[in-house]
């Protein structure tokens, strides 16, 4: 069994949104912080944003604060990454990962999903 599985990207045009989800199971679910990256073609994976429910810590990074948004369903069991306003620079395939710790290093997150491309283009 896989342990994270993302799904709901697709393609929106500039504006548009999109809600990513990730259901997250076995050894990874006790994982205390969860994370989205995302990666561009030809560029590093990067951090969009890396979260603890249960510590109440969140942390955005760059240009989507303000624009993207978590949230969880009530079994924890699938969390969700709302994007709004998307722009064609946040174009990427988007990953979920967990960890024990905070960071915005893919290395430091040993579990992680197969991604979901996101495409905004007019």
């Amino acid at each position: 069994q896989v342990p994270l599985v993302e799904s709901g990207g697709g393609s929106v045009q500039p504006g548009g949104s999109l809600r990513l989800s990730c259901r997250i199971s076995g050894y990874c679910q006790s994982s205390e912080y969860m994370a989205w990256f995302r990666q561009a073609p030809g560029k590093e994976r990067e951090a969009v944003v890396i979260f603890s429910w249960g510590l109440g810590h969140k942390h955005f990074v760059g240009s989507v604060e303000g624009r993207f948004t978590i949230s969880q369903d009530s079994a924890k069991e699938t969390y969700f990454l709302q994007m709004t306003n998307l722009k064609s620079e946040d174009t990427a395939m988007y990953f979920c990962a967990s960890g024990g710790r905070f960071s915005l290093r893919p290395e430091d997150f040993p579990c992680w999903g197969q991604g979901t491309q996101v495409t905004v283009s007019s």
